[in-house]
Formats: structure tokens, sequence, C-alpha cells
């Protein structure tokens, strides 16, 4: 190539005769000719096609190679066992030429996914109110005092980049419920589709292409809020890439260093606040202005949120005879009066509701235990077995439940069981929260003890009168002092 370039800088600046060119370099006149004629600025070389003994083989080869492509590691045939069966079959060629073909094969099968497979991306517009991305992640926070892991649900507006980030302790389908219907709450509305990976929430079996067995509760969240469910090819997360970035991101802007909260709401309502203030930080990149300006003008193509998702996972459960149903190695109490009958339980990422007979029974705070080494819990309502005792009052002495009361009732207890028949009527004074509200028989208690008269008879006395809208103690009555005379008699002891 130099010695081409020093030719063509000769002949065409200095003016060199060919004669003399042919003289300094040795080249033949023709060669010389044939190059300044052409007016290349590098030399080509033909290389001429000389026939292979593999080329009857080379498709039967190919195929070969790619069935052995799609093959595990340890089942694939080396190149040396596919020579051996191309001898089999007639091939008289050597071995280095059968690997020469199996390197190129590769190379050029390289080079087909780098252009079109993985290694190239085509960059993706969507209008306003179009689609948002949704996703989870693994963090960490220090919740009351001690180091928690969380499952972390971003939720990104793909058109205005808008987000929100919220944190719970699992990843489960009332968890991933609660993180939409927030999601849309904060971010304005619900766009028309949502794009989701393939997780174990939302789909139930994953078919050929995009074919997916959706999950019926999943599908009923979308049919509430009418968005369009899309899900990514399996392992293929560039096709949600604004939300997976998202997910890089909010690691260094939200959780380093790690946040410090007393219980998990904090924690969600500063996640919430932070990610609506960095909305106005960040700029968006594609249009002018930043997130909160974009988002402003995509918040009016979005549906407005309406009614929100009833978002429980239902489970059918046997109540025990001691009025306790099981979940998550915990414990929950029922009414007595529905022992030993199925009930249906609605699990919420914050509470559990025992439903039966188309009614609401009772409502406990959920409790999530992360450490399997410890025994799990039992949550009473002393109240739900004020039924059992009213047959069995002594088993009021020792309940379980009832160490839970109001401390005025744990006092009046203490007193009344110190004298015979005192747990009966302990038990008929428990039972009047069955027919008067609970703080009205929780004062005549209280007042009942001040008095220093703890008897059924004074706590029933005191109620009636709180009922009734009079005072608890009567009022001081004062009355007039006796008749007296001016002037006092003298007695007459002569008649």
């Amino acid at each position: 190539m130099a010695l081409l370039s020093v030719i063509r800088r000769w002949h065409f600046r200095e003016g060199m005769p060919i004669r003399e060119i042919e003289r300094r370099t040795g080249l033949s006149r023709n060669t010389i000719r044939k190059y300044l004629r052409a007016g290349t600025v590098e030399p080509r070389f033909k290389v001429p096609e000389r026939p292979s003994k593999l080329d009857p083989f080379a498709e039967k080869l190919s195929g070969w190679l790619r069935v052995e492509a799609g093959r595990s590691r340890k089942q694939r045939r080396t190149v040396k066992q596919m020579h051996a069966d191309l001898v089999t079959l007639g091939y008289d060629g050597s071995y280095n030429r059968v690997a020469a073909f199996a390197r190129e094969w590769k190379a050029d099968r390289q080079r087909d996914a780098q252009t079109s497979g993985r290694g190239t991306f085509v960059p993706l517009v969507f209008m306003p109110g179009e689609a948002f991305q949704f996703d989870w992640s693994e963090d960490w926070a220090i919740i009351a005092g001690e180091r928690t892991k969380l499952q972390v649900a971003h939720s990104k507006l793909s058109h205005s980049r808008a987000f929100i980030v919220r944190a719970y302790l699992l990843q489960t389908h009332e968890m991933l419920f609660d993180a939409l219907t927030q999601a849309f709450r904060v971010l304005g509305g619900v766009p028309r589709r949502g794009i989701f990976d393939n997780m174990k929430t939302a789909v139930d079996r994953i078919g050929a292409g995009k074919v997916r067995q959706v999950n019926a509760r999943f599908s009923a969240l979308a049919s509430h809020y009418l968005f369009e469910p899309e899900f990514c090819n399996p392992a293929a997360g560039w096709e949600k890439g604004q939300v997976e970035k998202n997910v890089q991101d909010a690691r260094r802007r939200l959780w380093q260093p790690l946040p410090c909260f007393p219980d998990l709401p904090a924690l969600n309502a500063w996640l919430e606040q932070r990610c609506i203030e960095q909305w106005h930080e960040i700029q968006h990149g594609v249009m002018p202005g930043t997130i909160a300006d974009a988002w402003a003008d995509e918040v009016a193509s979005l549906m407005p949120l309406g009614r929100t998702f009833d978002g429980f996972v239902e489970h059918a459960k046997r109540v025990s005879p001691t009025c306790l149903v099981h979940f998550e190695r915990n414990r929950y109490s029922v009414p007595a009066s529905f022992a030993n009958r199925p009930v249906s339980l609605r699990v919420y990422p914050d509470r559990i509701v025992v439903a039966a007979e188309g009614r609401i029974l009772c409502e406990h705070e959920r409790i999530i235990e992360r450490s399997h080494h410890l025994p799990g819990r039992t949550v009473y309502d002393w109240r739900h077995y004020l039924a059992v005792i009213q047959r069995k009052p002594g088993a009021l002495r020792n309940g379980a439940p009832f160490m839970e009361m109001p401390d005025a009732f744990r006092q009046l207890q203490a007193s009344l069981l110190k004298r015979p028949g005192g747990d009966r009527e302990m038990v008929e004074i428990l039972a009047l929260v069955l027919q008067h509200d609970e703080q009205a028989v929780l004062c005549a208690v209280e007042l009942a003890l001040e008095a220093g008269v703890p008897t059924k008879t004074h706590v029933l006395n005191i109620l009636h009168r709180l009922t009734d809208g009079k005072a608890g103690t009567p009022p001081k009555i004062d009355a007039p002092q006796a008749l007296s005379t001016g002037t006092e008699a003298s007695p007459d002891v002569g008649a």
C-alpha cells in the first residue's frame, strides 16, 4: 500500500514518466499503468477459488453445528467426533479443514447475533399515557433498629419517566396489588398498558412466544383498572429498560446510606416524598425540562384511578376448636360461634380479614415474621371467647386470651376471684360488652373500682346511669337548716 501511494505521488504530483517509475520500483510498465488507470488507493488481490474436499459435506456439517449449538455444553459432540462421522459418510479430507469450517461457522453466527440479536437495540418512543413499566428489586433499610431486607416495587411511566418506589417485606400477590394501586394514585392515573417481566405473581405458565397463562387475580386487577398487561420475553430485561435503569439509579439516590425508620409505613411515606422531589430535580433527557414538567403534560392522558381495587388473596380455612385460624405459621382468633367451621381468610399487605356467610367476622393486624427459627405467634381478641366462658366460667381464670384485657377489667377480675362465685360474676360483667358499648362498660368498671365497690350490682347501676345520660354519682343535696325559734321558751315545771 505504501508503494502504491509513492507511485501515485510520483506520477500525478511530480509528473514522473512511467519509464522512470519502472526503473526505480522494478515493476512492469503494464502493472504501473493498471494501478494508475484504476484510480485505486490500495492494492486488492483476488483469492482464487480452490475446490475443497469438504464442499459436498458443507451443508451436512452446518446442520450438525446448528443442532449441537442448541444442546447443553456437556451433551455436544466435539469437532473430532463430527469429523469421524463425516469419514463414515465418505469424506477423505483432513481434520484441520473440518475444524477451520467450524471456526468460520461460529464466527459468522456470532456476527449475526451482534448485528440482529441482543447486541443491537432500537430506541423506543412512547406516547403520553401509553404505557408504564414495573419491576421488583431487593434492597435494605434499618426498620425499628434492625437491618431488614426489603422487596421494593418500582413503577415508571414510559413517556414522562415519572417513577414511584414502594417497599414491602414480601413479594406476594397482595403486595403487587397494593404496589400498583399506590403507584396509580401517585402517578395520577392509569396508562393504557403495563409492561412486566414474567413474575410468578402475574404469570402462572409461560407458553411459546408471547403466549402467557395469566394469574386469575392479576387478570382481575388489570380488568378493574382497564390496562392491558404485556409480558417481556424470558431473560429480556431490555424490553423494559427504563424501569431496569430506575432500579440501578434508586440504589444510589434512595438506599445509600441505608434509610432508618421506626416502621414500614414511615419508610414508604418518605420514599413517596423523595420520588416526587426527584421529579423536579432530574432532567428528562429527551424532552425539554424536568421529569415533573413532562409528567404535568402526560397526566391529562391517563385514565382516572376511580374505585380502588380490593387487592386481597383469599384462602379457605377451617377454624380450630380453640377458635383460631392458621396462616404463615401464625394464629389469629375468630368468634367462638364459628369454631370448627369453614371460613374465608382474606390476606392484605397489612391485615388479615376473616369472612363467612357473606359478612366480615373479624380483622387482625398481619404479622410477617422473616426469621423461621422463631416460633409462630398467636393474636387473640378476648371478645371472641365471651360465648365460651359464659358456658365455662372457670376458663376465665387462666384463659390466655383474657391476659390482654384492659387494666380495669384485670383489676376487677383480681378482686372478684377472691370470693366464691366471683368468676361467674366477672363473666356476667364482661358479657355486658355484647349488649353495650365497650367504653361505657369500661368506664362503669373504673368508677366502681374508684368507689371501692367492685360488684356486679354496682357496675350495672353505674352503667345504667351512663347509658341513660345521668351522672355516675348523684349530686349532693343542700338541705335547709332545721327550723328554730327566735326566743327560746323556758320550761314550766309547775304545771
